[in-house]
């Protein structure tokens, strides 16, 4: 198993492609072609968890947050970042950050914390725009299954819980071969007329690559018409924040102390209550201020996130519980999910997940 074994796995769940502009994550130390020893997730890459890696003979970190997250003049040791690195580097430990990709799916970290608190019924809070395309091609009918059944392969045709979902018309295509041409039907110079099938499926943007090439490798044609454009309309399950549903109403107290045992946490931050049941749940594990305008855009009864500023409690205009559990409380499920995820597909592999608890903030009661 090579390092970027591992790469591929985890960004089959989280592309890339996926993060946010300002983010940092991917491969930022190693090499992908060495051979992995074992994998440690966690949180935070940290000096400690290189260290704890190094003891367990792992040489692959899986971090939710990037260790290097803007540019390095100096590495000399002299900020936890720097350390971190010289650590890693000195000792063959490669790490990988899986950040705003992972936050920004459905089943991602917001999926796992709203699967902690038992939500049901759960979707995207703030859906990502220009996340959906559309191909159109024309095929012989008699090798149209082919080519959808290639193109539903390659992740085409999805939309919300339904897969395999397509249109085809038939029609006439024309075309005449020319004389370096090898068409597989009709003859060179002359024109030929075809029954075709139009067919059109929907994909989520960041498979176009891979879908054109599952398009030309099925297409019979040597040259192959098609066109990708644009949608309007956006991908149901990419976005920021999660929105969903408690089994039964709470009231506001007995919804904190829900939260207080399952984030672990000592204390909650929140606003004043408002006397309403807490029922419609919207979320966004680690710093989600941006999000409380959607989440009362939703009606959500609460809102849990973390990293707010005092003014910030102001916004949720006495509509909506808003709570500030922490940041490593909110983060700390990804652990569980890196673990998961990675356990699925390869359950023979050595994926730990770390003993070493990153989190900075302590609490004095």
């Amino acid at each position: 198993m090579k390092i970027k074994d591992i790469i591929s796995i985890l960004e089959g769940f989280a592309p890339p492609v996926l993060q946010e502009s300002y983010d940092n994550a991917g491969l930022l130390t190693g090499n992908p072609n060495w051979d992995c020893t074992g994998i440690i997730c966690s949180l935070d890459a940290t000096e400690e968890v290189v260290l704890e890696a190094i003891q367990k003979n792992c040489n692959m970190i899986v971090a939710h947050h990037p260790i290097v997250f803007s540019g390095l003049k100096k590495i000399n040791g002299k900020t936890y970042v720097e350390k971190t690195i010289i650590a890693a580097i000195k000792n063959d430990i490669a790490i990988y950050a899986i950040h705003t990709n992972l936050d920004n799916i459905l089943q991602g970290v917001n999926g796992k914390i709203a699967d902690m608190l038992g939500l049901h019924t759960t979707s995207i809070l703030a859906v990502k725009e220009n996340t959906l395309k559309k191909l159109y091609t024309f095929v012989p009918v008699a090798q149209a299954d082919n080519v959808k059944n290639a193109l539903f392969a390659a992740g085409a045709g999805h939309i919300g819980n339904y897969s395999n979902c397509s249109f085809a018309t038939e029609g006439l295509g024309t075309f005449k071969a020319g004389l370096q041409s090898n068409p597989f039907v009709g003859n060179i110079d002359e024109r030929h007329l075809e029954k075709e099938v139009k067919l059109e499926v929907v994909f989520p943007s960041y498979l176009q690559s891979s879908i054109i090439l599952a398009l030309e490798a099925s297409h019979p044609y040597e040259e192959v018409a098609y066109d990708v454009v644009n949608l309007g309309n956006s991908h149901p399950q990419i976005g920021a924040g999660l929105i969903g549903f408690l089994k039964e109403p709470m009231p506001e107290t007995a919804f904190l102390a829900h939260l207080k045992a399952v984030f672990k946490t000592p204390t909650i931050k929140h606003t004043p209550f408002t006397g309403k049941q807490i029922c419609k749940v919207a979320l966004c594990g680690g710093a989600g201020s941006f999000l409380i305008s959607k989440a009362l855009a939703a009606k959500a009864d609460a809102y849990i996130t973390s990293d707010l500023k005092y003014h910030e409690f102001f916004d949720a205009n006495a509509s909506l519980l808003l709570a500030d559990v922490g940041h490593y409380e909110s983060e700390q499920f990804t652990i569980h999910l890196l673990q998961e995820k990675l356990a699925e597909k390869i359950p023979t592999f050595a994926v730990l997940k770390t003993e070493v608890k990153t989190n900075p903030v302590q609490y004095f009661s």
